[in-house]
């Protein structure tokens, strides 16, 4: 098969690979279309540590079955599907109790590290378990089924905040994710919105999507501008969705007392939280990771139009012309946010 291979940082190469074989309880998928994560582009240089190469990456794709190991009995060739990116155990403790993403044996696809490596699906064919494999509606077109796994983290980390109909919630960082959670806070009936961004595409389209306000942090007094409209309390909760300390501290500075904050932007491994408010104004804070079995409510929510990832793709291109894409995105384009390969 041909696929799109990092043979070195920096340096992708389309080229021949071997085929690879399902094993027991696993599907052989033909990749119809798979996205390119910001996590694959940050891995690009080496930085992340979890891309070593050689190696497939890739994980927010759906294809269709194109072959079943053994054991495989719920699934027939031909079907189309996406799968989680996730690959659990289902029997560790987190498991057993529902937390998948906490799975102690977790492995993602398309990422190499010092734990384990698992080839991901920037190639015509990929393998995986059968039972992180989802159907897809009729007419559900594969290159918005490459949004879903972005869509379900959206939807865990808006999970994990469980605002209150009505509340206001502020998004700090309106790329893929950010953009998202506006639309799963939208459709929860959160309001108002804010979309924090430094960026004035990202904001506009941010509105489009349901943002009442869209903010410049670099150019705007973001927090008094969201007192302003919460009769001086602030936001009941926020996202941050950047990873980095002027992100966290200006979500921190959204927030009403008693607030909460979710955290699913991880950019830098270490940051500075402002600790005494976030004590002394009762600060919820959640982590957020990955996604936990919100795949189905991600395809019914884009199946029902209830968000938009079609606007949120800047390109569909062929496999063979990613090592380009991955260029223009790691230079960080203007005007670029998902970029959907297909093989």
């Amino acid at each position: 098969m041909k696929a799109l291979v990092l043979r070195d940082y920096r340096r992708l190469v389309y080229e021949q690979a071997p085929d690879p074989e399902p094993g027991s309880g696993e599907v052989l998928l033909r990749v119809r279309a798979c996205g390119i994560c910001g996590s694959d582009v940050h891995g690009l240089d080496g930085s992340t540590g979890r891309r070593i190469p050689p190696l497939i990456m890739g994980h927010e794709a759906a294809g269709e079955i194109a072959g079943l190991g053994p054991g495989v009995r719920d699934w027939r060739v031909g079907e189309r599907v996406t799968f989680d990116s996730t690959i659990y155990c289902g029997s560790c403790w987190h498991c057993r109790r529902g937390e998948i993403n906490l799975c102690d044996h977790r492995r993602v696809l398309g990422v190499s590290c010092q734990e384990y490596r698992r080839d991901g699906a920037f190639a015509q064919h990929v393998v995986v378990p059968q039972h992180i494999l989802y159907r897809l509606p009729e007419g559900f077109a594969y290159r918005q089924a490459a949004l879903v796994e972005a869509l379900s983290i959206a939807v865990h980390a808006v999970r994990r905040l469980s605002p209150q109909l009505g509340d206001c919630v502020a998004v700090v960082g309106a790329g893929i994710i950010g953009l998202l959670v506006v639309q799963v806070l939208k459709a929860s009936g959160c309001g108002p919105i804010a979309a924090v961004d430094p960026a004035p595409e990202r904001r506009e389209l941010a509105r489009r999507l349901g943002a009442e306000l869209a903010l410049d942090p670099e150019r705007e007094e973001v927090p008094a501008r969201l007192r302003g409209l919460t009769g001086g309390r602030g936001a009941d909760g926020a996202v941050e969705a950047v990873g980095v300390t002027p992100a966290i501290q200006t979500a921190v500075a959204l927030l009403r007392k008693g607030g909460a904050l979710a955290l699913i932007g991880n950019l830098q491994p270490q940051v500075e939280l402002p600790l005494q408010a976030v004590v002394t104004r009762e600060i919820s804070v959640h982590g957020s990771c990955a996604s936990r079995g919100e795949y189905p409510t991600a395809i019914q929510l884009i199946a029902g139009g209830k968000v938009d990832v079609d606007c949120l793709i800047s390109a569909e291109a062929p496999l063979a012309e990613g090592a380009e894409w991955f260029r223009r995105l790691y230079a960080r384009e203007a005007g670029l946010l998902k970029v959907v390969l297909v093989p």
